[in-house]
């Protein structure tokens, strides 16, 4: 049985890889980046992922909106092409106070643009007891396949079974690793 998923898995990588890259010219470069990122549940705050408004009595902590989705992502852009992190470039100032963090993804794709990079993917997972967020999955792809400039977006959901902070209702996290092409050697 193992051997029949790694051939799945296997299989669904080499479409993938044909699909995308066969047409990477021999002198592009390949980087990719991996984001985290953490925020606690408060009240009196919006709660935002992915750039969509969620329903509900809680939101994300944080300078900017809060976004954890934007956020990882960003970072992830960031440590592809070695600029940092999102509080490096975009710190605590009164500037980005309660700024839409999809507008500062937006501005980081692009940076990411000018060095000559473009982004091939993304993948990402969001870690949230509550509320039922995989509701969303349509409106939160669709904001960042735009803002990202490619459809090879993913995001998943996870409870976090009631383990952790995340599972026991007290903040939501999120992860994202993403591959880039292009740039000069």
């Amino acid at each position: 049985m193992f051997f029949n998923i790694f051939e799945h898995v296997f299989q669904k990588m080499s479409s993938f890889i044909l699909k995308n890259f066969i047409n990477l010219k021999g002198s592009d470069i390949m980087r990719v980046g991996i984001g985290y990122d953490a925020h606690p549940l408060v009240v009196g705050r919006k709660l935002i992922i992915g750039g969509v408004l969620i329903p509900y009595e809680k939101g994300l902590l944080g300078h900017s909106d809060g976004d954890v989705l934007c956020h990882a992502v960003i970072d992830a852009l960031l440590g592809a092409v070695g600029l940092g992190d999102i509080g490096e470039l975009f710190p605590e100032e009164d500037k980005y106070k309660n700024v839409e963090s999809l507008l500062l993804l937006k501005e980081v794709v692009g940076m990411v643009k000018k060095m000559g990079y473009k982004v091939v993917n993304v993948d990402s997972t969001v870690v949230a007891s509550s509320p039922r967020l995989s509701d969303y999955r349509k409106e939160i792809l669709e904001n960042l396949k735009a803002v990202l400039d490619t459809e090879n977006v993913s995001v998943k959901f996870k409870t976090g079974n009631k383990l952790g902070f995340e599972g026991r209702g007290e903040g939501i996290s999120a992860m994202a690793v993403c591959m880039l092409s292009g740039g000069e050697e």
